[in-house]
Protein backbone atom coordinates (compact mmCIF):
# COMPACT_ATOMS: atom_id res chain seq x y z
CA UNK A 1 0.00 0.00 0.00
CA UNK A 2 1.34 3.43 -0.93
CA UNK A 3 2.40 5.67 1.93
CA UNK A 4 0.34 8.52 0.48
CA UNK A 5 -2.95 6.59 0.46
CA UNK A 6 -5.47 7.31 3.18
CA UNK A 7 -7.43 4.52 4.87
CA UNK A 8 -10.82 4.85 6.55
CA UNK A 9 -9.66 5.52 10.11
CA UNK A 10 -7.43 8.37 8.91
CA UNK A 11 -10.14 10.30 7.09
CA UNK A 12 -11.96 13.43 8.19
CA UNK A 13 -15.35 11.84 7.65
CA UNK A 14 -14.43 9.06 10.07
CA UNK A 15 -13.24 11.62 12.63
CA UNK A 16 -16.55 13.49 12.33
CA UNK A 17 -18.58 10.28 12.68
CA UNK A 18 -16.48 9.13 15.66
CA UNK A 19 -17.09 12.43 17.46
CA UNK A 20 -20.83 12.21 16.76
CA UNK A 21 -20.92 8.58 17.94
CA UNK A 22 -19.21 9.61 21.17
CA UNK A 23 -22.17 11.90 21.91
CA UNK A 24 -24.84 9.18 21.61
CA UNK A 25 -24.89 8.07 25.30
CA UNK A 26 -25.91 11.59 26.36
CA UNK A 27 -28.79 12.06 23.94
CA UNK A 28 -31.58 10.21 25.78
CA UNK A 29 -31.37 11.49 29.40
CA UNK A 30 -32.98 14.89 29.96
CA UNK A 31 -30.24 15.71 32.43
CA UNK A 32 -26.93 13.82 32.16
CA UNK A 33 -27.09 11.51 35.21
CA UNK A 34 -23.59 12.21 36.54
CA UNK A 35 -23.17 11.93 40.30
CA UNK A 36 -22.26 15.51 41.26
CA UNK A 37 -23.94 17.26 38.33
CA UNK A 38 -27.33 17.74 39.99
CA UNK A 39 -25.65 19.65 42.80
CA UNK A 40 -23.84 21.82 40.27
CA UNK A 41 -27.14 22.54 38.51
CA UNK A 42 -28.52 23.81 41.82
CA UNK A 43 -25.55 26.19 42.03
CA UNK A 44 -26.12 27.34 38.45
CA UNK A 45 -29.69 28.30 39.33
CA UNK A 46 -28.40 30.54 42.13
CA UNK A 47 -25.78 31.93 39.73
CA UNK A 48 -28.40 32.92 37.16
CA UNK A 49 -30.37 34.96 39.70
CA UNK A 50 -33.69 34.03 38.10
CA UNK A 51 -35.17 32.97 41.46
CA UNK A 52 -33.33 35.43 43.68
CA UNK A 53 -36.54 36.36 45.51
CA UNK A 54 -36.69 32.81 46.93
CA UNK A 55 -33.07 31.70 46.90
CA UNK A 56 -31.35 34.76 48.33
CA UNK A 57 -32.47 33.72 51.83
CA UNK A 58 -30.53 30.47 51.39
CA UNK A 59 -27.51 31.27 49.19
CA UNK A 60 -25.43 34.16 47.92
CA UNK A 61 -23.43 34.15 44.71
CA UNK A 62 -20.59 36.50 43.90
CA UNK A 63 -18.50 35.95 40.79
CA UNK A 64 -14.85 35.38 41.59
CA UNK A 65 -11.87 34.85 39.31
CA UNK A 66 -11.08 31.27 40.29
CA UNK A 67 -9.69 28.22 38.53
CA UNK A 68 -12.93 26.26 38.57
CA UNK A 69 -15.47 27.96 36.27
CA UNK A 70 -15.48 26.02 33.00
CA UNK A 71 -19.06 24.81 32.74
CA UNK A 72 -20.35 27.67 34.93
CA UNK A 73 -19.39 30.18 32.23
CA UNK A 74 -20.94 28.12 29.43
CA UNK A 75 -24.18 27.76 31.38
CA UNK A 76 -24.20 31.48 32.22
CA UNK A 77 -23.97 32.28 28.51
CA UNK A 78 -26.41 29.69 27.15
CA UNK A 79 -29.12 29.57 29.83
CA UNK A 80 -30.78 32.88 28.89
CA UNK A 81 -31.13 31.51 25.35
CA UNK A 82 -32.20 27.89 25.83
CA UNK A 83 -32.88 27.38 29.55
CA UNK A 84 -30.80 26.00 32.41
CA UNK A 85 -30.99 22.24 31.94
CA UNK A 86 -30.57 22.31 28.13
CA UNK A 87 -27.55 24.59 28.65
CA UNK A 88 -26.04 22.10 31.10
CA UNK A 89 -26.65 19.22 28.70
CA UNK A 90 -25.06 21.22 25.87
CA UNK A 91 -21.98 21.87 28.01
CA UNK A 92 -21.62 18.18 28.82
CA UNK A 93 -22.05 17.23 25.15
CA UNK A 94 -19.41 19.81 24.25
CA UNK A 95 -17.05 18.30 26.82
CA UNK A 96 -17.33 14.81 25.33
CA UNK A 97 -17.08 16.09 21.75
CA UNK A 98 -13.96 18.12 22.53
CA UNK A 99 -12.38 15.17 24.34
CA UNK A 100 -12.92 12.95 21.29
CA UNK A 101 -11.62 15.61 18.89
CA UNK A 102 -8.56 16.21 21.08
CA UNK A 103 -7.72 12.51 21.10
CA UNK A 104 -7.91 12.20 17.31
CA UNK A 105 -6.06 15.49 16.73
CA UNK A 106 -3.18 14.58 19.05
CA UNK A 107 -2.75 11.26 17.24
CA UNK A 108 -2.62 12.99 13.88
CA UNK A 109 -0.15 15.66 14.98
CA UNK A 110 2.16 13.20 16.74
CA UNK A 111 2.28 10.63 13.94
CA UNK A 112 1.21 12.52 10.81
CA UNK A 113 -1.94 10.38 10.58
CA UNK A 114 -4.60 9.17 12.98
CA UNK A 115 -3.39 5.84 14.30
CA UNK A 116 -5.52 2.76 15.08
CA UNK A 117 -4.66 3.05 18.80
CA UNK A 118 -6.56 6.37 18.91
CA UNK A 119 -9.79 4.41 18.50
CA UNK A 120 -8.99 2.56 21.72
CA UNK A 121 -8.56 5.90 23.51
CA UNK A 122 -11.89 7.42 22.39
CA UNK A 123 -14.03 5.59 25.00
CA UNK A 124 -11.97 7.24 27.74
CA UNK A 125 -14.13 10.33 27.21
CA UNK A 126 -16.56 8.42 29.46
CA UNK A 127 -14.17 7.86 32.33
CA UNK A 128 -14.79 7.47 36.05
CA UNK A 129 -14.14 11.16 36.76
CA UNK A 130 -16.71 12.07 34.10
CA UNK A 131 -19.34 9.72 35.56
CA UNK A 132 -18.57 11.20 38.98
CA UNK A 133 -19.69 14.55 37.60
CA UNK A 134 -16.41 16.47 37.76
CA UNK A 135 -17.64 18.52 34.83
CA UNK A 136 -15.36 21.55 35.18
CA UNK A 137 -12.33 19.29 35.38
CA UNK A 138 -13.41 17.18 32.39
CA UNK A 139 -14.15 20.27 30.33
CA UNK A 140 -10.74 21.72 31.19
CA UNK A 141 -9.07 18.44 30.23
CA UNK A 142 -10.95 18.45 26.92
CA UNK A 143 -9.62 21.96 26.29
CA UNK A 144 -6.14 20.85 27.36
CA UNK A 145 -6.10 17.93 24.90
CA UNK A 146 -7.01 20.19 21.98
CA UNK A 147 -4.56 22.86 23.14
CA UNK A 148 -1.81 20.24 23.31
CA UNK A 149 -2.62 19.14 19.76
CA UNK A 150 -2.43 22.77 18.62
CA UNK A 151 0.95 23.16 20.36
CA UNK A 152 2.27 20.11 18.51
CA UNK A 153 0.91 21.40 15.19
CA UNK A 154 2.41 24.87 15.51
CA UNK A 155 5.69 23.34 16.61
CA UNK A 156 5.72 21.05 13.60
CA UNK A 157 5.13 24.10 11.40
CA UNK A 158 7.89 25.98 13.30
CA UNK A 159 5.52 28.86 14.08
CA UNK A 160 7.04 29.40 17.51
CA UNK A 161 6.27 33.10 17.91
CA UNK A 162 2.66 32.61 16.88
CA UNK A 163 2.41 29.68 19.28
CA UNK A 164 3.79 31.70 22.18
CA UNK A 165 1.33 34.54 21.57
CA UNK A 166 -1.65 32.17 21.30
CA UNK A 167 -0.84 30.16 24.39
CA UNK A 168 -0.61 33.05 26.84
CA UNK A 169 -4.40 33.60 26.76
CA UNK A 170 -5.13 29.94 26.00
CA UNK A 171 -3.35 28.80 29.18
CA UNK A 172 -5.43 31.30 31.17
CA UNK A 173 -8.60 29.95 29.55
CA UNK A 174 -7.76 26.37 30.54
CA UNK A 175 -6.86 27.52 34.08
CA UNK A 176 -10.20 29.31 34.44
CA UNK A 177 -11.98 26.13 33.34
CA UNK A 178 -10.17 24.13 36.03
CA UNK A 179 -6.75 24.37 37.60
CA UNK A 180 -5.98 20.64 37.21
CA UNK A 181 -6.60 20.90 33.45
CA UNK A 182 -4.03 23.70 33.24
CA UNK A 183 -1.57 21.67 35.30
CA UNK A 184 -2.02 18.69 32.98
CA UNK A 185 -1.52 20.92 29.94
CA UNK A 186 1.75 22.22 31.40
CA UNK A 187 2.97 18.67 32.02
CA UNK A 188 2.04 17.46 28.54
CA UNK A 189 3.70 20.40 26.82
CA UNK A 190 6.80 20.21 29.01
CA UNK A 191 7.12 16.51 28.15
CA UNK A 192 6.81 17.25 24.45
CA UNK A 193 9.39 20.06 24.65
CA UNK A 194 11.75 17.86 26.65
CA UNK A 195 11.51 15.13 24.02
CA UNK A 196 12.10 17.68 21.25
CA UNK A 197 15.18 19.07 22.99
CA UNK A 198 16.59 15.60 23.48
CA UNK A 199 15.84 14.80 19.84
CA UNK A 200 17.96 17.82 18.87
CA UNK A 201 20.89 16.22 20.65
CA UNK A 202 20.87 18.32 23.81
CA UNK A 203 22.12 16.76 27.04
CA UNK A 204 19.70 16.29 29.92
CA UNK A 205 20.57 19.51 31.82
CA UNK A 206 20.26 21.64 28.68
CA UNK A 207 17.09 19.80 27.57
CA UNK A 208 15.44 20.33 30.96
CA UNK A 209 16.32 24.03 30.87
CA UNK A 210 15.21 24.66 27.27
CA UNK A 211 11.96 22.74 27.79
CA UNK A 212 11.20 25.02 30.71
CA UNK A 213 11.94 28.12 28.64
CA UNK A 214 9.64 26.81 25.93
CA UNK A 215 6.79 26.53 28.45
CA UNK A 216 6.97 30.18 29.57
CA UNK A 217 3.82 31.13 27.58
CA UNK A 218 1.91 28.89 30.00
CA UNK A 219 3.17 30.66 33.12
CA UNK A 220 0.66 33.49 33.61
CA UNK A 221 -1.77 31.29 35.60
CA UNK A 222 0.93 30.93 38.27
CA UNK A 223 0.31 34.59 39.08
CA UNK A 224 -3.45 34.03 39.05
CA UNK A 225 -3.01 31.05 41.35
CA UNK A 226 -1.06 33.12 43.88
CA UNK A 227 -3.73 35.83 43.82
CA UNK A 228 -6.52 33.26 44.15
CA UNK A 229 -5.05 31.27 47.01
CA UNK A 230 -3.20 33.98 48.94
CA UNK A 231 -6.20 34.83 51.11
CA UNK A 232 -7.65 31.34 51.40
CA UNK A 233 -7.21 28.88 54.23
CA UNK A 234 -5.48 25.63 53.30
CA UNK A 235 -6.63 23.79 56.39
CA UNK A 236 -8.90 21.51 54.39
CA UNK A 237 -6.15 20.15 52.17
CA UNK A 238 -6.12 16.40 52.42
CA UNK A 239 -2.94 14.45 51.71
CA UNK A 240 -3.89 10.89 52.56
CA UNK A 241 -3.15 8.29 49.87
CA UNK A 242 -0.06 10.42 49.06
CA UNK A 243 2.16 7.39 48.43
CA UNK A 244 -0.47 4.64 48.57
CA UNK A 245 0.55 2.90 45.34
CA UNK A 246 -1.95 0.06 45.72
CA UNK A 247 -4.75 2.59 46.10
CA UNK A 248 -3.60 4.51 43.03
CA UNK A 249 -3.24 1.34 40.98
CA UNK A 250 -6.91 0.78 41.72
CA UNK A 251 -7.75 4.10 40.03
CA UNK A 252 -6.03 2.84 36.86
CA UNK A 253 -8.12 -0.32 36.97
CA UNK A 254 -11.25 1.83 37.34
CA UNK A 255 -10.73 4.24 34.45
CA UNK A 256 -13.86 2.88 32.73
CA UNK A 257 -15.87 2.39 35.94
CA UNK A 258 -19.55 2.83 35.19
CA UNK A 259 -22.16 0.13 35.86
CA UNK A 260 -21.02 -3.44 35.11
CA UNK A 261 -17.75 -4.37 36.87
CA UNK A 262 -16.93 -7.32 34.62
CA UNK A 263 -17.35 -5.22 31.47
CA UNK A 264 -15.49 -2.21 32.85
CA UNK A 265 -12.56 -4.17 34.30
CA UNK A 266 -12.30 -6.32 31.18
CA UNK A 267 -12.09 -3.10 29.15
CA UNK A 268 -9.25 -1.83 31.34
CA UNK A 269 -7.49 -5.20 31.11
CA UNK A 270 -7.73 -5.19 27.30
CA UNK A 271 -6.17 -1.72 27.18
CA UNK A 272 -3.39 -2.84 29.52
CA UNK A 273 -2.63 -5.87 27.34
CA UNK A 274 -2.61 -3.85 24.11
CA UNK A 275 -0.40 -1.17 25.69
CA UNK A 276 2.04 -3.83 26.88
CA UNK A 277 2.15 -5.49 23.47
CA UNK A 278 2.48 -2.14 21.71
CA UNK A 279 5.42 -0.94 23.78
CA UNK A 280 7.13 -4.33 23.46
CA UNK A 281 6.73 -4.59 19.69
CA UNK A 282 9.48 -3.41 17.35
CA UNK A 283 6.88 -2.91 14.61
CA UNK A 284 5.01 -0.30 16.65
CA UNK A 285 6.40 3.24 16.52
CA UNK A 286 6.43 5.37 19.67
CA UNK A 287 6.07 9.13 19.64
CA UNK A 288 8.79 10.51 21.96
CA UNK A 289 6.69 13.61 22.69
CA UNK A 290 3.66 11.61 23.80
CA UNK A 291 5.70 9.02 25.68
CA UNK A 292 7.32 11.83 27.67
CA UNK A 293 3.97 13.57 28.21
CA UNK A 294 2.30 10.39 29.44
CA UNK A 295 5.22 9.62 31.77
CA UNK A 296 4.98 13.07 33.34
CA UNK A 297 1.24 12.62 33.85
CA UNK A 298 1.99 9.23 35.41
CA UNK A 299 4.52 10.84 37.74
CA UNK A 300 1.97 13.49 38.75
CA UNK A 301 -0.66 10.79 39.26
CA UNK A 302 1.65 8.87 41.59
CA UNK A 303 2.84 11.90 43.54
CA UNK A 304 -0.37 13.90 43.84
CA UNK A 305 -2.21 13.61 47.14
CA UNK A 306 -5.88 12.72 47.24
CA UNK A 307 -6.79 16.41 47.29
CA UNK A 308 -4.94 19.37 45.77
CA UNK A 309 -6.22 22.95 45.95
CA UNK A 310 -9.54 21.54 47.15
CA UNK A 311 -9.88 19.35 44.03
CA UNK A 312 -11.13 16.08 45.47
CA UNK A 313 -9.75 12.92 43.84
CA UNK A 314 -7.04 15.02 42.18
CA UNK A 315 -5.00 11.91 41.45
CA UNK A 316 -7.90 9.82 40.16
CA UNK A 317 -8.88 12.54 37.71
CA UNK A 318 -5.57 12.20 35.81
CA UNK A 319 -5.69 8.41 35.41
CA UNK A 320 -7.81 8.16 32.22
CA UNK A 321 -5.85 10.89 30.46
CA UNK A 322 -2.46 9.36 31.10
CA UNK A 323 -3.85 6.06 29.75
CA UNK A 324 -5.17 7.91 26.69
CA UNK A 325 -1.80 9.58 26.05
CA UNK A 326 -0.01 6.25 26.39
CA UNK A 327 -2.32 4.79 23.74
CA UNK A 328 -1.86 7.83 21.49
CA UNK A 329 1.91 7.52 21.72
CA UNK A 330 1.67 4.26 19.72
CA UNK A 331 1.66 4.26 15.94
CA UNK A 332 2.23 1.96 13.02
CA UNK A 333 5.92 1.47 12.30
CA UNK A 334 7.44 1.18 8.86
CA UNK A 335 7.60 -2.61 9.10
CA UNK A 336 3.97 -3.03 10.19
CA UNK A 337 1.88 -4.51 7.41
CA UNK A 338 -1.41 -3.02 6.23
CA UNK A 339 -3.17 -6.14 7.44
CA UNK A 340 -1.82 -5.66 10.95
CA UNK A 341 -2.82 -1.99 10.98
CA UNK A 342 -6.30 -2.83 9.71
CA UNK A 343 -6.71 -5.53 12.35
CA UNK A 344 -5.74 -3.09 15.10
CA UNK A 345 -8.14 -0.49 13.68
CA UNK A 346 -10.98 -3.03 13.66
CA UNK A 347 -10.20 -3.99 17.26
CA UNK A 348 -10.26 -0.31 18.18
CA UNK A 349 -13.53 0.29 16.34
CA UNK A 350 -15.20 -2.74 17.96
CA UNK A 351 -13.99 -1.65 21.38
CA UNK A 352 -15.21 1.91 20.81
CA UNK A 353 -18.62 0.65 19.66
CA UNK A 354 -18.97 -1.75 22.60
CA UNK A 355 -18.08 0.90 25.17
CA UNK A 356 -20.43 3.46 23.61
CA UNK A 357 -23.25 0.90 23.61
CA UNK A 358 -22.58 0.12 27.28
CA UNK A 359 -22.41 3.79 28.25
CA UNK A 360 -25.63 4.48 26.35
CA UNK A 361 -27.50 1.75 28.20
CA UNK A 362 -26.04 2.74 31.54
CA UNK A 363 -26.83 6.45 31.27
CA UNK A 364 -30.34 5.69 30.03
CA UNK A 365 -30.98 3.47 33.05
CA UNK A 366 -29.53 6.06 35.43
CA UNK A 367 -31.61 8.75 33.75
CA UNK A 368 -34.82 6.76 34.23
CA UNK A 369 -33.92 6.21 37.87
CA UNK A 370 -33.35 9.95 38.36
CA UNK A 371 -36.75 10.78 36.92
CA UNK A 372 -38.38 8.24 39.25
CA UNK A 373 -36.85 9.97 42.27
CA UNK A 374 -37.47 13.49 40.96
CA UNK A 375 -41.23 12.97 40.78
CA UNK A 376 -41.17 14.07 44.45
CA UNK A 377 -40.36 17.63 43.39
CA UNK A 378 -43.86 18.09 41.99
CA UNK A 379 -44.98 18.18 45.63
CA UNK A 380 -42.36 20.61 46.95
CA UNK A 381 -43.65 24.21 47.08
CA UNK A 382 -41.42 26.89 45.63
CA UNK A 383 -39.02 28.44 48.15
CA UNK A 384 -39.28 25.59 50.68
CA UNK A 385 -36.59 24.58 53.12
CA UNK A 386 -35.93 20.98 52.13
CA UNK A 387 -33.66 18.69 54.14
CA UNK A 388 -32.84 15.55 52.18
CA UNK A 389 -31.31 12.27 53.27
CA UNK A 390 -29.90 10.03 50.56
CA UNK A 391 -29.06 6.42 51.45
CA UNK A 392 -25.45 5.37 50.90
CA UNK A 393 -23.64 2.04 51.20
CA UNK A 394 -20.67 1.64 53.52
CA UNK A 395 -19.25 -1.02 51.20
CA UNK A 396 -19.04 1.00 47.98
CA UNK A 397 -20.64 -0.88 45.07
CA UNK A 398 -19.03 -0.66 41.64
CA UNK A 399 -22.16 0.94 40.20
CA UNK A 400 -22.73 4.13 42.14
CA UNK A 401 -26.37 5.14 42.69
CA UNK A 402 -25.50 8.66 41.45
CA UNK A 403 -28.16 10.15 43.71
CA UNK A 404 -26.00 11.73 46.40
CA UNK A 405 -26.53 15.25 44.99
CA UNK A 406 -29.90 14.68 43.37
CA UNK A 407 -31.54 17.10 45.87
CA UNK A 408 -29.68 19.90 44.10
CA UNK A 409 -32.37 19.75 41.42
CA UNK A 410 -34.86 20.92 44.05
CA UNK A 411 -32.92 24.19 44.06
CA UNK A 412 -32.87 24.29 40.26
CA UNK A 413 -36.49 23.36 39.66
CA UNK A 414 -38.33 24.54 42.77
CA UNK A 415 -36.10 27.37 44.09
CA UNK A 416 -35.93 25.35 47.31
CA UNK A 417 -33.13 25.08 49.82
CA UNK A 418 -31.18 21.84 49.53
CA UNK A 419 -28.60 20.64 52.03
CA UNK A 420 -26.29 19.12 49.40
CA UNK A 421 -24.23 22.15 48.34
CA UNK A 422 -20.48 22.07 48.94
CA UNK A 423 -18.59 24.43 51.22
CA UNK A 424 -15.43 24.94 49.15
CA UNK A 425 -14.18 28.29 50.37
CA UNK A 426 -12.50 30.17 47.53
CA UNK A 427 -13.08 27.41 44.99
CA UNK A 428 -16.70 28.43 44.35
CA UNK A 429 -18.55 31.74 44.17
CA UNK A 430 -21.54 30.25 46.03
CA UNK A 431 -21.97 30.71 49.77
CA UNK A 432 -24.55 29.07 52.00
CA UNK A 433 -26.26 31.76 54.09
CA UNK A 434 -29.33 29.91 55.38
CA UNK A 435 -29.79 30.15 59.15
CA UNK A 436 -31.02 27.70 61.73
CA UNK A 437 -30.10 24.44 59.99
CA UNK A 438 -26.65 24.21 61.61
CA UNK A 439 -25.07 20.86 60.67
CA UNK A 440 -27.76 20.23 58.04
CA UNK A 441 -27.05 23.13 55.72
CA UNK A 442 -24.53 21.58 53.31
CA UNK A 443 -22.69 18.55 52.00
CA UNK A 444 -22.27 15.83 53.27
CA UNK A 445 -25.24 16.16 55.64
CA UNK A 446 -27.53 14.74 52.94
CA UNK A 447 -25.70 11.41 52.89
CA UNK A 448 -26.84 8.84 55.42
CA UNK A 449 -26.26 5.17 56.15
CA UNK A 450 -27.90 2.38 58.06
CA UNK A 451 -25.25 2.61 60.79
CA UNK A 452 -21.92 4.28 61.49
CA UNK A 453 -19.31 3.53 58.82
CA UNK A 454 -15.58 3.70 59.51
CA UNK A 455 -14.89 4.41 55.83
CA UNK A 456 -17.18 7.48 55.89
CA UNK A 457 -17.17 8.87 59.43
CA UNK A 458 -18.86 12.11 58.34
CA UNK A 459 -22.00 10.26 57.17
CA UNK A 460 -24.64 9.98 59.88
CA UNK A 461 -26.82 6.94 60.42
CA UNK A 462 -30.33 7.81 59.23
CA UNK A 463 -31.76 7.35 62.73
CA UNK A 464 -29.31 9.92 64.12
CA UNK A 465 -29.96 12.34 61.26
CA UNK A 466 -33.73 12.16 61.67
CA UNK A 467 -33.44 12.72 65.42
CA UNK A 468 -31.16 15.74 64.99
CA UNK A 469 -32.82 17.55 62.08
CA UNK A 470 -33.81 21.06 63.28
CA UNK A 471 -37.51 20.85 62.53
CA UNK A 472 -38.26 24.43 63.55
CA UNK A 473 -36.15 25.64 60.62
CA UNK A 474 -37.13 23.11 57.92
CA UNK A 475 -40.32 22.54 55.96
CA UNK A 476 -39.86 19.16 54.31
CA UNK A 477 -37.75 16.02 54.69
CA UNK A 478 -37.03 13.97 51.56
CA UNK A 479 -35.77 10.42 51.95
CA UNK A 480 -34.14 8.95 48.83
CA UNK A 481 -33.33 5.23 48.91
CA UNK A 482 -33.20 5.35 52.72
CA UNK A 483 -32.09 2.41 54.84
CA UNK A 484 -34.71 0.92 57.15
CA UNK A 485 -35.64 3.16 60.08
CA UNK A 486 -38.02 3.30 63.05
CA UNK A 487 -41.27 5.03 61.96
CA UNK A 488 -41.40 6.77 65.35
CA UNK A 489 -38.49 8.96 64.14
CA UNK A 490 -40.86 10.71 61.70
CA UNK A 491 -43.63 11.36 64.22
CA UNK A 492 -44.89 14.87 63.62
CA UNK A 493 -44.27 14.58 59.88
CA UNK A 494 -46.89 13.84 57.23
CA UNK A 495 -45.95 11.79 54.17
CA UNK A 496 -47.26 13.69 51.15
CA UNK A 497 -45.63 11.58 48.42
CA UNK A 498 -43.95 8.24 48.17
CA UNK A 499 -42.89 5.63 45.67
CA UNK A 500 -41.41 2.16 46.14
CA UNK A 501 -38.21 3.54 47.69
CA UNK A 502 -38.59 7.25 48.58
CA UNK A 503 -40.79 9.35 50.86
CA UNK A 504 -41.38 13.10 51.04
CA UNK A 505 -42.53 14.33 54.46
CA UNK A 506 -44.01 17.67 55.45
CA UNK A 507 -43.05 18.81 58.95
CA UNK A 508 -46.38 19.53 60.59
CA UNK A 509 -47.32 23.11 61.55
CA UNK A 510 -43.94 23.92 63.10
CA UNK A 511 -43.54 27.13 61.09
CA UNK A 512 -46.73 28.51 62.61
CA UNK A 513 -46.07 27.51 66.21
CA UNK A 514 -42.35 28.19 66.11
CA UNK A 515 -41.69 25.03 68.12
CA UNK A 516 -40.36 21.65 67.19
CA UNK A 517 -42.94 18.85 67.01
CA UNK A 518 -42.15 15.96 69.37
CA UNK A 519 -39.83 13.22 68.16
Amino acid sequence: MSRTETVWWETRWFAALAILLALVPLLLPTVPPLTDLAGHIGRYRVMLGTDADALSQFYSYQWRFVGNLGVDLIVAGLSPLIGLEPAVKSAVLLTVGLTASGILWISREAHGRVQPWALLALPLAYNYAFHFGFVNHCFAMALALNAFALWLRLGRQEQFRLRASIFVPLAVLVWIAHIVGWGALCLMIYGAELARARGQGRGWPAAIFHAGIGCLPLALPFVLLILWRSNESHGDSVTHHFFDFQFKAGWLAMVFRDRWPEFDMASAALIAILLYRGFRSDRVAKSPALVAASLLLLLAFVLLPFMLFMSAFADMRLAPYLVALALLSLGAGETMSFREKSAMAMIGLAFFGARIAGNTASLWLHGRNWERHLAALDHVPRGSRLVSFVGQDCAKPWSDRRTSHLPGLATARRAAFSNDQWRLGGSTPLKIVVTGLHDFDGDPSQMVMADWCAAEPSYLPLAVALARVPRAHADYVWLIDPPAFDPRLVAGMTPIWRNDSDVLYRIDNHRLSGTNPPH
